[in-house]
Parts: C-alpha cells; sequence; structure tokens
C-alpha cells in the first residue's frame, strides 16, 4: 500500500481545457437598439448619460487677486466654567467701596456674570452665552486676584487689556531670615519716607509694588518685575537707598533708549 504522502503523477493523457475567447468583432452583440429598449419599457433618458464637471472659476480683483465669499457664521459650543475667588476680612470692605468700578469691565468687557456672595465672602464667576474669549474667566479671575492682594482697581484693569503682565509675590524670610525688629527697618527701608522709595522704585522699573507685611507683591512685565525685585532685594540686605537710587537712574536711562 503506497504512503499517504507519496506524490501523485500528473496525468499526461488528460486533454486540456479549452475555454472560449471573446472575439473583438462581437461588439455589436452586447449595443442594444432602439427596438430592444422599447421591449424593455426603457427609455433614452432612463439611461445615465455622463455629465461634464462644471468649470470652477475663479474671482479675481483687479489686481489679480483672489476673492472669496464670506465664510458662514458658525454657532459657538456653550461651555460653561465657573471660578470662585475667596476675599479675606481686610479687603472685604474696600471691595465693597469699589465694586462698581470692579464688575463694569468684567461685564462689559468680559462679557461675564459676575456676583459677590457676602455669605461665603467670596467673588464667583461664571461664563454666559455672550462669552467669546475663551480666556475671559482666567482673565477675570486675574483682576479680582489682583486686587484682593491690594492693588489699585486701575492698576488691576491692566491685566485684562495687556497679556504680558505677571504678577510676583515672595517675602522678606526669603531673602534673609530677619528678626522682628530687622524685619520692620526692612520694610521702612523698602517703603522709605512717605513711601518716596516705592514710588522711585515703581517710576524706574514701571511696576506696581505692594508691601503687605512680609509679603511683596510686583505688578508688570517679565524684565520690569526683575530689575523692581533687584532693587527691593538690595533694600532687604541693608544696602543704601541712595545707591540704590543710582543704580535705578541708570536702568531707567537704559530702558528708554531701549524702547
Amino acid at each position: 500500500m503506497p504512503a499517504p504522502t507519496a506524490l501523485k503523477k500528473p496525468l499526461e493523457d488528460a486533454a486540456p481545457f479549452n475555454i472560449p475567447l471573446p472575439q473583438g468583432d462581437n461588439d455589436e452583440d452586447v449595443l442594444l437598439n432602439t427596438a430592444d429598449l422599447n421591449a424593455m419599457n426603457v427609455t433614452e433618458s432612463d439611461i445615465l448619460q455622463p455629465v461634464a464637471a462644471p468649470e470652477s472659476q475663479m474671482d479675481v480683483d483687479e489686481e489679480d487677486r483672489p476673492s472669496f465669499a464670506p465664510a458662514k457664521d458658525v454657532e459657538k459650543i456653550a461651555r460653561i466654567e465657573r471660578r470662585k475667588i475667596p476675599i479675606p476680612p481686610n479687603r472685604m470692605s474696600p471691595l465693597k467701596a469699589h465694586w462698581p468700578k470692579i464688575y463694569e469691565p468684567l461685564v462689559n468687557h468680559l462679557k461675564l456674570a459676575v456676583r459677590m456672595n457676602v455669605k461665603t465672602k467670596a467673588v464667583e464667576l461664571r461664563t454666559s452665552q455672550h462669552t467669546t474669549d475663551t480666556g475671559a474667566v482666567q482673565k477675570g479671575e486675574d483682576f479680582v486676584r489682583a486686587f484682593v492682594l491690594g492693588f489699585d482697581v486701575e492698576d488691576s484693569i491692566a491685566l485684562l487689556r495687556l497679556d504680558d503682565l505677571y504678577i510676583s509675590t515672595f517675602e522678606i524670610k526669603d531673602v534673609k531670615t530677619l528678626g522682628p525688629d530687622h524685619q520692620a527697618r526692612a520694610i521702612g527701608r523698602i517703603a522709605g519716607k512717605d513711601g518716596k522709595t516705592k514710588f522711585a522704585i515703581e517710576n524706574a522699573s514701571r511696576t506696581r509694588i505692594v508691601v503687605a507685611g512680609s509679603t511683596i507683591h510686583i505688578l508688570g512685565g517679565f524684565k520690569n518685575i526683575h530689575i523692581a525685585r533687584s532693587a527691593v532685594v538690595s533694600l532687604i540686605l541693608g544696602k543704601q537707598p541712595g545707591k540704590v537710587y543710582n543704580g535705578l537712574r541708570t536702568v531707567a536711562a537704559r530702558m528708554k533708549e531701549r524702547f
């Protein structure tokens, strides 16, 4: 008995398959004439005819510049965002006094819904159907937080109108650990007599400075904050105000030449 895996020999006596090939002259058998269409109840209009592609012509103005139709207005997806800014007790009275100046730019400029919650001592912000800016809630929060830190309303509004403004916060102990008496002297050197030193630093560096106890807040551009912070750190370390003034004059002159 042969093995099942043995190869079978090809059949030599088997005749090859004869498959008729279509001839090139038999196209008439495929075509349908009018009599055949009538017999099949098919009209010539039912047969799909090739449609020529429309010629696309671009509108060009007098200077050979293409002019396009205005895009259609697409309804934006309304996404509700909420922010809650807590207010410390010492800033509640100034907030109530300046509330008309605070909510006006938030409502008219940023198109936000704003309310002051007296029970929870917080300012609540929410987007509305009229809000168009995606970062409106963040700008509104930065504006309210700047006022809470102690900046004036007029200075805080600059955060809504300019994009390159920041707030830098640091404490005196981050620069040097001082005792209570030395820390009070450092704060006095930063403020100066009647606030003259602080005003001089603000005018030279084009920033705004708030001294809240041992915490110092600086509002301004990135480079301007660096200049103001260097001057404040020098005063904390005990440098004489006269030398700080001379350094600020040099920096102010360079800034004027640069701009």
